[in-house]
């Protein structure tokens, strides 16, 4: 039911009110990404004692269902601002950093003025482009557990990696890299464990998603291989793969034979 429709010009203004929006769409500002400590916890391991906290990644104005997170010590930011100062001297110039202490590391006044310092420094750091689109900025996120997942995956914990890509799935998007040889490995482990687990219409739409990001690419490591996939999972859930089987069929006719892929 729509309020608008039941007064005289009601459904005019609200054309009006959707092609307005359909104009300033274009020139909205990106939405801002927010880093916020969620928890800290002291970890004891042997003779080592660190606090690790948790770091959600959220999109300022929209709520995240599934949040993006990561957990990270201090000698991981301290090692990210290390490389980021060596590279970017003068923009890590004004970017402030907590410097370590020599006691009363693991007080409860430490660990909050922490938490509230790794949130102004990853803000500080995702503000400025250049550090943002970096190697050392992006790796920091993600790159843990894309490690972790593939390890995971290659042992057989499906059910484990699963939740684990789709972390670093979620880490991509937040950040904006859905374009990355990285994240179309992202969706070539999604698919893997999916398909393990006999969840075949996820695994299928992994599929889908990695060929829309490499219609433009002519050759691509990964493109025989999503399209076999493609191919094989469209026919056991029942989709259209003709469009999949013609690009595979011209792959095969421009170059060597495609050898089977896992």
């Amino acid at each position: 039911w729509d309020p608008a429709e039941q007064r005289p010009g009601g459904s005019l203004l609200t054309r009006q009110l959707q092609e307005l929006w359909r104009r300033s769409r274009g020139s909205l500002a990106p939405q801002r990404l927010l880093f916020e400590v969620t928890s800290a916890s002291v970890v004891s391991e042997r003779s080592s004692k660190y606090v690790l906290y948790t770091i959600y990644l959220i999109r300022s104005g929209r709520f995240d269902k599934a949040p993006a997170a990561i957990a990270r010590r201090y000698s991981d930011f301290e090692r990210l601002n290390r490389r980021l100062r060596a590279r970017f001297g003068c923009d890590m110039a004004g970017v402030a950093f907590p410097r370590k202490r020599l006691r009363r590391n693991f007080t409860a006044e430490t660990i909050a003025k922490r938490s509230r310092a790794f949130e102004q420094f990853l803000s500080h750091l995702h503000s400025i482009p250049e550090i943002r689109r970096s190697p050392e900025f992006l790796e920091f996120f993600f790159l843990q557990d894309l490690r972790l997942a593939q390890r995971l995956t290659c042992t057989g914990m499906y059910r484990e990696a699963l939740a684990t890509w789709a972390n670093a799935y979620r880490l991509q998007d937040r950040l904006g890299v859905c374009g990355s040889g990285r994240f179309l490995l992202t969706l070539a482990g999604l698919a893997v464990c999916h398909q393990e687990l006999d969840e075949l219409g996820e695994a299928h739409g992994c599929c889908e998603q990695a060929l829309q990001l490499l219609e433009a690419q002519g050759s691509h490591p990964l493109l025989g291989p999503f399209l076999q996939a493609h191919v094989h999972l469209a026919w056991k859930v029942g989709k259209d793969k003709r469009r999949s089987e013609a690009r595979l069929q011209d792959l095969r006719e421009a170059g060597p034979p495609l050898q089977p892929q896992p």
